[in-house]
């Protein structure tokens, strides 16, 4: 069966939305990043939905969002394939879990230190940045529920193209998906690695 959606999963600054868009170039499917789809939809950035309702008014809103993403992947079978950014707190959350089971989710893993370094480097307004120990707090909170991913994939010391391929490598796995040379490829394609990733431990 061919793979309708691959959703990225991480704490903020792991490079989602940049490795999102980098993945959906390069398998030839569509790209939505959640947060971006939560403003278009509210008609406000996610700053200020944070200042004007707090972070649960905020946490309905991507959990709305999300539902109806997930309902259009399911109706549109004949729609391209899609790589799905999600935010940095969304699988955080039971109700979201919960809506995308069923789909591979990848979990993007870096070190805290580096994904500090990063936000500091970057400066985008983010609402649930506060200092250092706050930012560890929340990382070491929302860990245990990004390795309930489908499958983790470390970024830390990989470039862009070298943790496509591998997030590639990775979907096969789930089923049928276009190859970047526009041929369909599955599991059987591999020719580095024949393991299923479930006799690693790595799916979890």
């Amino acid at each position: 069966m061919r793979l309708r959606a691959v959703f990225l999963v991480g704490f903020m600054a792991c490079g989602k939305t940049t490795t999102g868009a980098a993945l959906a170039q390069r398998l030839g499917w569509d790209f939505v990043d959640l947060d971006a789809l939560i403003e278009a939809r509210e008609r406000r950035t996610v700053s200020e939905i944070f200042d004007e309702r707090g972070e649960t008014g905020f946490r309905l809103a991507e959990t709305n969002a999300l539902r109806e993403l997930t309902k259009t992947l399911e109706r549109d079978a004949h729609g391209r394939p899609t790589v799905v950014a999600l935010g940095g707190g969304t699988f955080a959350q039971a109700t979201n879990r919960a809506l995308l089971r069923g789909w591979p989710s990848v979990f993007l893993e870096a070190p805290l230190d580096e994904l500090w370094q990063r936000t500091q480097e970057h400066p985008v307004k983010r609402p649930l940045r506060k200092d250092r120990a706050e930012f560890s707090k929340l990382y070491e909170a929302r860990l245990p529920f990004y390795r309930q991913s489908s499958v983790t994939v470390v970024t830390s010391g990989n470039d862009q193209g070298s943790l496509c391929a591998e997030i590639e490598r990775r979907l096969l796995f789930w089923g049928k998906i276009d190859g970047v040379d526009g041929k369909r490829a599955d599991a059987r394609d591999l020719s580095d690695d024949h393991t299923d990733p479930s006799e690693t431990g790595e799916l979890q």
